[in-house]
């Protein structure tokens, strides 16, 4: 380990549990899904803001979403959905995260998803979804507060 390289910025929220080392997110295209610029835009900004960022590309499985997650250690997924298939994909990969002990991981996601869906989601424990218009302030700054050092409640 290098003991000189700089101390991260972390929030006070995070300090607890993550000590000097930035939040780490996995930020996902699942299914059949094309379109990745929404989440090259978020991938970005939260890397800009100090975040280590892996970005598992397109076409991924629930399966392959939640492997990567836990073998980064990642303190969050980010799931982009744009195919309408959002309550199938947030459903695998909450169910996955349960199979394999990983509850501790935050889900989140955006994409084109229904208003009227949202708390369908919210309720197989997705933290949080950015509808379209939300902006890449609103979502660092909602990933700093609620993820790392807060426990999910349920």
């Amino acid at each position: 380990m290098n003991d000189s390289a700089p101390s991260a910025a972390v929030s006070p929220e995070s300090t607890a549990d993550q000590a000097v080392s930035p939040l780490r997110v996995v930020v996902a295209k699942p299914g059949l899904d094309g379109h990745d610029r929404g989440a090259k835009v978020v991938a970005r900004a939260l890397r800009d803001a100090g975040m280590e960022v892996i970005y598992t590309g397109l076409h991924q499985t629930p399966a392959q979403i939640v492997e990567a997650a836990i073998q980064e250690d990642a303190d969050a997924i980010g799931m982009s959905v744009l195919s309408g298939a959002h309550m199938t994909l947030f459903a695998e990969v909450m169910k996955l995260l349960a199979a394999k002990d990983a509850e501790d991981i935050v889900v989140f996601g955006g994409g084109i998803i229904p208003e009227e869906d949202i708390p369908a989601l919210e309720g197989l424990g997705v933290a949080t979804v950015f509808t379209p218009g939300a902006t890449t302030t609103d979502i660092v700054e909602w990933t700093r507060t609620h993820v790392g050092g807060v426990t999910a409640e349920g």
